[in-house]
Order: structure tokens, then sequence, then C-alpha cells
């Protein structure tokens, strides 16, 4: 084949192709063109309730006893008698004898003072007898008295007659006057009666004084328990030589233990919330009576074992920590030990860790929402009726840990965003689903019950 022939052959193909080309572009039609769609963004929603809420606060601390004894030696002497339960960590009933000091010194002590009050009362005694006897002897040489002056006045008449002599005269006067001194010594005896009375008055005072300090010794030989406790420490053994406030032995009272809890004051505000001001320094039992509105609930949560008390609220610490910004509360609970069940439920025991968690006055018809929900500029979202996000400013009230009381920005009913919507743009559209599990939360939280 020729050279021309065989460039033809190859040149038909292709020619043919682009005229193949050519029609299909003349005869192709133009693409739809549909305006573009607003896609919906899935979101979790609540609706707002509105509840009775209970302020809370939580906070942790250690046990203590609410009072503790501590045995001091008020008189000297050696131990002579130890009570076999008077160990560390024992428990003793109240009234328990579980020291004698040797009371040998005092009963001396008492046998002295009663035989120096016999005396005294003796010589009181001997007194009246001698008062009686001065008396007496008073009248009697009153009447002597009265005799030498009658006989002196006799004389003295008889004198001008003749009758008697100068010198009988002169020694009736001179009896006379021995007279009258034999009656001054009487009185004068009589006069020192009362003061010779006080000064042996004062010295049986003095003995039975000395009589009740022997017997107030004697009887703090013997130390017994002023409550029913358990034994802290002991310091004390048999046969030991004890001084005057030496220490003997600690016990804590097992009727009623104390926890004193730190709880920053953020929280301690919602719970002490009075319509009128309270005057504590001339009203104390105002103080008290508001304190009651506040109940309070211990619970420990440790290596597996769980157990709660109820508390009562007791009073608040008599300052704050300025470090940590928090308040000391003081929670008692009455019968520590009572259901202990070992392995299961301990004892309220000293030194041990719990939580307090306090409770204040309900307050009814509050609008909480998740506090996760609240976002950082004090704005919430909100799903309204077109399905479109609203980014509203609220204000707060009451603000807790699970939960916050919104006083303004958002009604009972509305729908509540407490999904992370990034971005977060104000009326985009939303596909809202309910989340009944947040809603449960928020409602346990609020009132204080379990989220099921």
């Amino acid at each position: 084949m020729s050279t021309s022939r065989k460039r033809w052959v190859l040149l038909i193909p292709v020619v043919i192709g682009v005229a193949l080309f050519a029609m299909m572009k003349k005869n192709r039609l133009e693409p739809v063109q549909e305006p573009p769609g607003e896609q919906a963004k899935a979101v979790r929603v609540v609706t707002v309730p509105s509840l009775t809420v209970l302020p809370r606060a939580t906070g942790h601390g250690s046990v203590r006893p609410s009072r503790t004894w501590e045995a001091v030696a008020q008189v000297r002497g050696k131990i002579v008698e130890r009570h076999p339960g008077l160990e560390k960590g024992a428990i003793v009933e109240s009234g328990t004898l579980v020291l004698r000091i040797d009371p040998a010194d005092y009963e001396l002590a008492i046998a002295q003072a009663d035989a120096d009050i016999q005396a005294a009362q003796a010589q009181l005694r001997e007194l009246e007898a001698n008062a009686t006897n001065i008396r007496a002897s008073l009248g009697i040489e009153q009447e002597a008295l009265a005799l030498n002056r009658k006989e002196l006045q006799r004389k003295r008449d008889l004198l001008g007659k003749g009758g008697v002599s100068r010198s009988d005269l002169d020694n009736q006067e001179r009896s006379l006057l021995a007279q009258q001194q034999s009656v001054q010594a009487q009185r004068n005896a009589l006069n020192l009666l009362p003061s010779q009375r006080a000064l042996l008055e004062a010295q049986l005072a003095r003995h039975q004084a000395a009589l009740a300090v022997a017997r107030r010794n004697l009887e703090h030989t013997a130390i017994r328990l002023p409550f029913t406790g358990r034994i802290s420490e002991v310091r004390v053994e048999q046969a030991q030589y004890v001084r005057e406030g030496e220490a003997l032995f600690g016990v804590d009272d097992l009727q009623r233990a104390e926890i004193e809890a730190q709880i920053p004051i953020d929280q301690m505000a919602p719970l002490f919330h009075a319509s009128r001001p309270i005057d504590i320094l001339n009203r104390p039992d105002a103080a008290a009576a508001f304190g009651q509105q506040i109940t309070a609930r211990v619970r420990l949560r440790e290596n597996g074992l769980s157990a709660e008390w109820e508390g009562r609220f007791a009073r608040l610490s008599d300052s704050l920590d300025p470090k940590t910004r928090t308040a000391g509360v003081i929670v008692e609970v009455d019968d520590p030990y009572a259901g202990m069940q070992p392995g299961v439920r301990p004892p309220l025991v000293k030194g041990l860790f719990v939580q307090i968690d306090l409770t204040g006055t309900p307050r009814p018809d509050r609008i909480a929402i998740p506090r996760s929900a609240l976002r950082s500029d004090q704005r919430v979202y909100i799903a309204n009726a077109d399905n479109r996000l609203e980014i509203r400013p609220v204000e707060t009230g009451l603000i807790q840990p699970e939960y916050v009381v919104l006083s303004q920005g958002v009604n009972a009913g509305e729908r509540l965003v407490v999904s992370d919507l990034v971005p977060a743009i104000d009326g985009m559209l939303l596909a809202p689903h309910e989340d009944p599990e947040t809603l449960a939360r928020l409602s346990a939280g609020a009132t204080g019950g379990t989220a099921r």
C-alpha cells in the first residue's frame, strides 16, 4: 500500500471522533442550580422546672469527743488501789472507782480535827459555867456592898451623938471601898467573858474548817469517773507516789461526739438566711433557734465501709481560715456508738475522718438549671419555639455545686440547651432532643433526693 493511502486510514478515525465530540458538546444540558440548604445542629435540651430547692453545703472533718476529762491528783500520796480496767482504750462505767490514794494521813487529820473540836467545845462549856459562877458571886458582893453602905450611914449618924468613934467610921469606909473593889472585880471578870467566848468560838470554827478540809481530802483520795467514757491515756501505776496537780489519766465521753468541718464561705452563706438582724450578744437564744433551721448528716465512706449518722448543728467556730476562706462548723452526734456492727458499721470514734452534709431551709418555686448549663459569661442557651438558638443573659441567685438558681432571664417550661455548642450563633437552627437523665439529676440535686 502506498504511503498516502496509509495516512488516510489513520486520519479517518480521528476525524470521526472530533465530529462526535462536537455534536455532544453542542447538544449537552446545563446542570440545575439549587439554592444551598440549612443544616440543623443536634443538641440535648431539658425543660426548665420550677422546684423547691434545698441549700446545701459539704465539708470534712475529724471526729472528737464533745467533752474530755483529765483526772488530776488533788492530794498527795501513794496509789494503793488501781482498777484493772484502767487501760488505754477501755470503756469504764460512770462512778467506777479507778484509783485510790493512801488515805491514812487524811484519816489521822480527821481524828486530830475531831479532838481539837471537842477540846474547844469543852472550853466553851467551862466558860459558860464560869460565867454562871461570876454572876452569882457578883450578886453576893453587891448585897454585901449594900449592907456596908447602910452600916456606914448608920455610923455617920451615930458619930455626932458620940455612939461611935472616928476610927470606927474610918474602918467602915475602908470596908466599903474594899467591897466596891470586889464588886468591880466581878464585873470586870464578867465583861471579859464575851471576848473569851469569841476567841474560843473562833478556835472552834478553825478546827471545824480543818475537819472539813481533812474530810474533803479524804474524799479526793478516791477517784471515780464522772461519766461513762473511754480511757484515752494512763500516766500512773500501782504503788506510785503522786503529788498535787499531777495528771493521772484522761477519759473521753461516749454520749456525744462532735466534728468541726471546714466549709467554704460561699456555701455557708445560703444556709444562714434571716429576714431580720439577730442580736447574738443580748439574745444568744435567738442565734441557737436560728441554727435549728439547719439539718446535718454525717457520712463515712472509706475502705468499703459506709455508714451515716443523724447530726445536729451546734455552733460556728470562733474564726475564719484566711488562707482557705472557709468557716468552721461544729456538728454534734448523740450516741456515736449506737448501732455498731463490726465489719459493717463502725462506731463514730475519735479521729475518724467523715463528711458533713448541711441542709438549709427549703425555698419553693425556684427556677433551677444544671450548673454546667450556665456559660462563663453568665448566659444560657435556649431553644425557642422555632427550634432556633437564643443566647440570653441571666441573673443568678443561689449557686450550688450541682445546680444554679436563676432570678431573671429564664421561665419555667422553656427548653434549656445542655450540650456544648461550638460555635454558638444566635438564631442558628437546632434539632433538640430531651435529656431525661440530666433533668433527673437536676431534680435530685436541687431537692436533696437521689437520681435514678
